[in-house]
C-alpha cells in the first residue's frame, strides 16, 4: 500500500500530527510524505480532516502533537508568515481574494518582492496570463466582479505570481462549470512542468485522477492509504472502499 520514498525526495513530511480545534480532536496522528516535484492528491470524504491538514501545515491551526518538516527543517511551531517565507503558498477553499481590490492589486499583494505592479516579473506574468487569459482581460476590474471560476483562477495565480517551492490548494474545482474545470486542469498540467510541488485537496475524483502523481486518502483524521494515483484510478473496488465512490 505504501510506496517507499528516499528521504531526500521528500519535501514536506508530517509525523504523528494531531490537531485540536477547541474541544474537538480533528487530526489523529497524520503521517504524510509529499514527494518533491510531484502533484499529490489528498482525498477523502467530507469531514475527514483534509482542510484541517492544510491549515495545520500553514500554521493557521497549531498542531497539538507531532512534527511537520519542510525540506528537512521543522516548521511545526512557526507562525504562518514565516511558513510562507519558506516558499509555501496556500489557496484556501474560500479563495482568499480581496473583492474590493482590482485583479492587479490582488496580484501585487501576493508578489511580496514587487513594490508596485510594474515591478512584477513580466515574463512570469505573461506565463500566468497564458494560463488564465481572463485575468489579463479584467486586470483593472474589481476582483469581486469576477465569476466564480475567474476568482478561482485569480486565487491560484496569486499563489504562483512568485516561484513557490510548495503550493497547498483546497478544492480548486468546487462549484466550477465543466469548461472552467477543463481550463483549470490544463493550467495545473502546465504548472506541474515547472517542478513545483503541489498538495491538492479535491472532491472531484475525475479531476484528481487526471492530475495526481501520488495520492493519500484520509478518513477520520488519519491517512488510511498512500500510493500512486494511477493505481487508485484503475481500481473501482478500492475507490468504493476508501471514498465511497461508485463510478
Amino acid at each position: 500500500m505504501n510506496a517507499t520514498n528516499d528521504q531526500s525526495d521528500i519535501l514536506l513530511q508530517l509525523d504523528d500530527v494531531h490537531t485540536h480545534i477547541g474541544a474537538y480532536h480533528i487530526l489523529h496522528g497524520v503521517d504524510l510524505a509529499i514527494p518533491r516535484g510531484q502533484l499529490t492528491m489528498l482525498l477523502g470524504r467530507n469531514g475527514a480532516g483534509k482542510t484541517t491538514t492544510l491549515r495545520t501545515i500553514m500554521g493557521l491551526w497549531q498542531a497539538s502533537q507531532g512534527r511537520i518538516s519542510f525540506d528537512g527543517q521543522p516548521i511545526t511551531a512557526l507562525a504562518t508568515p514565516d511558513i510562507a517565507r519558506c516558499g509555501i503558498a496556500y489557496v484556501p477553499e474560500n479563495m482568499g481574494i480581496f473583492g474590493d481590490l482590482s485583479v492587479r492589486d490582488n496580484m501585487l499583494l501576493a508578489a511580496r518582492n514587487a513594490p508596485n505592479a510594474d515591478a512584477i516579473d513580466g515574463k512570469r506574468l505573461a506565463w500566468i496570463f497564458g494560463l488564465f487569459p481572463a485575468l489579463e482581460k479584467f486586470w483593472l476590474h474589481p476582483a469581486g466582479k469576477l465569476s466564480g471560476g475567474q476568482k478561482q483562477m485569480l486565487a491560484v495565480a496569486r499563489a504562483i505570481v512568485e516561484p513557490r517551492r510548495l503550493i497547498l490548494i483546497d478544492e480548486p474545482s468546487k462549484g466550477l462549470a465543466p469548461a472552467m474545470i477543463a481550463n483549470m486542469i490544463s493550467a495545473f498540467r502546465e504548472l506541474k512542468q515547472t517542478d513545483t510541488t503541489i498538495l491538492l485537496v479535491e472532491q472531484n475524483f475525475n479531476f484528481a485522477k487526471q492530475l495526481g502523481d501520488s495520492v493519500a486518502v484520509m478518513d477520520n483524521g488519519r491517512i488510511v492509504h498512500r500510493g500512486a494515483m494511477a493505481e487508485l484510478a484503475e481500481d473501482a473496488g478500492m475507490q468504493a472502499r476508501l471514498l465511497g465512490l461508485s463510478l
